[in-house]
């Protein structure tokens, strides 16, 4: 997640043009098109940037002898490089590296994070952070597509005069249920301990691993027969299984349902409101945007990373750590023993 021409200048280009760190934009477009047009937009500007002042080495360079008599004698002087002079180098920069975030199908929208920079790492840190997104999800009642959404090839029609919001409701009561007791599961978190508590207080139970799509939180936000729109916060999910989701909704209510927008309004820390729209696709408010950000992006993986830190486990090497599970093994099979000769004597009593 880089802008540079060279390893050379790029240390140079996040102190003089603060373009090291993570930024987010709003977009539409599919991924192909869209991350080739906003590496190119800023190199003009950064081109035009004020440079470094060029390197400087140690040249002999032959002078008139003091003494005259056409004497030359060598002195030691310090002159630019000429691989530094603009005529040599030619621009700095011709197309910028951009490292992208969680991704957005062709048929999505919303916030897209990108990285810039030193952004490459912070990107790979929120990763490991498994942080919640938020989508605005709309659905159409009465119809079902090949692919879920509203432009696939027409299946079926059904009724849907049925369907209320009450109903609606309820639906997405037991989905989100069904999901909290999977994010338990894939939390590997006892729910009886202070770590439980601790967690749940700084809002962190959360998988930290690879675990299927899941649904923290669901509600329905407008309903008006056929259309309804739904906010879903939700982890490790992509676009199409969100459209999967409204698809089900309409078969639980005993119709068919369509979607027809995806839009994520928030990605971890970043939201729609701070996104760049294309119209600010600039050096200046790409810089800006990075400097608003990183404050919020240092607290997260503070946040996050501290507590995995300091979790005990983590903490151990791995001869401790082997060795803490040997003695979990021989206890494990400890009482597996003194249960099977419980079992025995209770089988020899009953016989005497």
């Amino acid at each position: 997640m880089g802008w540079r021409s060279s390893h050379e200048t790029w240390g140079t280009l996040e102190k003089q043009t603060g373009l090291g760190g993570i930024t987010r934009s709003h977009t539409g477009a599919c991924l192909g098109s869209f991350t080739p047009s906003v590496s190119q937009l800023p190199a003009p500007e950064l081109n035009e940037a004020p440079e470094r002042a060029p390197r400087q080495q140690v040249r002999f360079l032959p002078t008139p002898a003091p003494g005259g008599g056409g004497a030359v004698e060598l002195v030691a002087a310090s002159v630019p490089v000429l691989a530094d002079h603009p005529l040599v180098r030619g621009p700095r920069f011709r197309k910028l590296k951009i490292g992208a975030g969680h991704r957005l199908d062709v048929k999505a929208s919303g916030v897209f994070v990108l990285g810039i920079g030193h952004g490459n790492k912070l990107l790979t840190d929120l990763y490991n952070c498994h942080l919640t997104k938020v989508y605005t999800v709309g659905g159409l009642f009465g119809k079902a597509t090949d692919d879920f959404s509203d432009t696939g090839n027409l299946v079926e029609k059904t009724t849907f005069d049925h369907i209320t919001r009450e109903k609606l409701e309820r639906i997405l009561a037991v989905i989100q249920g069904t999901n909290q007791k999977a994010l338990l599961m894939y939390s590997n978190i006892d729910m009886k301990t202070q770590e439980a508590y601790e967690l749940a207080v700084k809002g962190l139970i959360r998988p930290m691993g690879k675990s299927p799509p899941i649904i923290t939180a669901i509600r329905c936000l407008q309903f008006a027969l056929p259309e309804f729109q739904l906010e879903i916060h939700c982890l490790h999910e992509t676009q199409q299984y969100l459209r999967k989701v409204v698809h089900e909704i309409g078969l639980e209510l005993k119709s068919s349902a369509v979607c027809t927008q995806v839009r994520r309004t928030r990605d971890g820390v970043f939201t729609v409101d701070d996104a760049l729209p294309r119209t600010q696709w600039n050096l200046q408010s790409i810089q800006e945007a990075i400097r608003n950000c990183q404050l919020k992006v240092e607290a997260e993986l503070e946040k996050t990373l501290a507590h995995e830190e300091n979790s005990p486990l983590h903490q151990l090497d791995g001869t401790q750590l082997s060795m803490l599970c040997r003695s979990v093994h021989e206890q494990s099979l400890q009482h597996n023993t003194a249960a099977m000769c419980q079992q025995c004597d209770g089988q020899q009593k009953e016989r005497g």
